[in-house]
This record gives C-alpha cells, structure tokens and sequence, in this order.
C-alpha cells in the first residue's frame, strides 16, 4: 500500500510539473504565417521582445539582430512580435513588417505574426504571475523584453529603455 501512494504521489507530481509554467506550451504563428512551436526550442535561452516599426525604440532592432547574430550559435534566441498596441507604431502588415526589418536593421532573427499584448496567450502567460511562476509585469510600451531559461520558465521581465546590449541581458546569456 505504501509503494502505491509513493508511486502516486511521484506520479501526480510529474504530471503537476508538466508546465503550465512553461513557453514550451505555445504554438503561434511566424509572420509568413507558419506554425511555429515554442517547444521546439528547448534547450535554449529565449528573448520575447514586442516590436514596431514606427517607434522611438524601433532602433534596437538594430541591437537585437547584433545580439541574435552573436549569441544565435549558443543557444540563444530572439523572438519578435510585432505589436499595435501603443500609438498606432506598427500599422503593416507582414510583407511591410518583413521588408522594414530586413530592409532597414536587416533583421534575421524570427517574427511572429502581429499581436496585441493585451490579449495574445503568449503576453497573458508571461505577463501574469499566476501563470508564468515568476512575476506579473506590465507591458507599457514597445520593445519591453522577457527572458525564458532553457527549460522554458521566465527569468525576468525588463522594459523598453533596456537596451539589448544591456549588460544583464549579456551577461545572463552568458551564464555569468
């Protein structure tokens, strides 16, 4: 009888830390509107960054493609979402989105489709301490960042005046 409550026990804590708490839930769309998977990410450290192309933050994509290009080989990746959520600054539509970025920050990393942080699971999750395990935060303008470890769980939240060669952000890719 002790041997089936052990084994119950260990067996609903497996099952209570397959994550809600994790990114690797999430499916979304790319901005050419492919299925893109969160799991298929695992293993790396991930940055959520909410972008536009018409704002006074807009040249950190510039700093975010230097990051991505530096640290892409090291289990490193940036994740743009496009966002209309703050003063109208992201008003295209994909092609405009893709050809701003790559025309003018020659953007590689990968964007997803447009999104309202208001309202997109993703934002909900990470932005409500209940369900990402860590920390309620607030998105209140463009290129605020989320930081996701390698199992997928929210380190930190961090604002737009956050730069992406901020030395927290290197240094916490880095594993320093």
């Amino acid at each position: 009888m002790k041997t089936i409550i052990i084994a119950t026990f260990i067996a609903m804590s497996t099952f209570m830390q397959t994550d809600t708490k994790s990114i690797y839930q999430f499916k979304v769309k790319t901005l050419e509107g492919q299925d893109f998977d969160f799991s298929s990410l695992k293993g790396k450290k991930i940055m959520v960054v909410n972008t536009a192309s018409e704002c006074g933050f807009t040249p950190q994509y510039k700093g975010l493609e230097e990051l991505y290009q530096k640290y892409k080989d090291k289990n490193f990746v940036i994740i743009g979402f496009p966002c209309n959520d703050f003063g109208g600054q992201e008003p295209g539509g994909a092609s405009e989105i893709r050809s701003f970025c790559t025309k003018n920050y020659g953007v590689t990393f990968p964007l997803m489709e447009k999104v309202s942080v208001v309202t997109a699971p993703i934002y909900l999750w990470l932005k409500d301490k209940d369900k990402n395990g860590v920390e309620s935060s607030k998105v209140s303008w463009n290129f605020n960042k989320y930081l996701i470890d390698e199992n997928g769980h929210l380190v930190k939240h961090l604002g737009s005046m956050t730069k992406p060669d901020n030395e927290e952000i290197t240094k916490w890719i880095e594993g320093k």
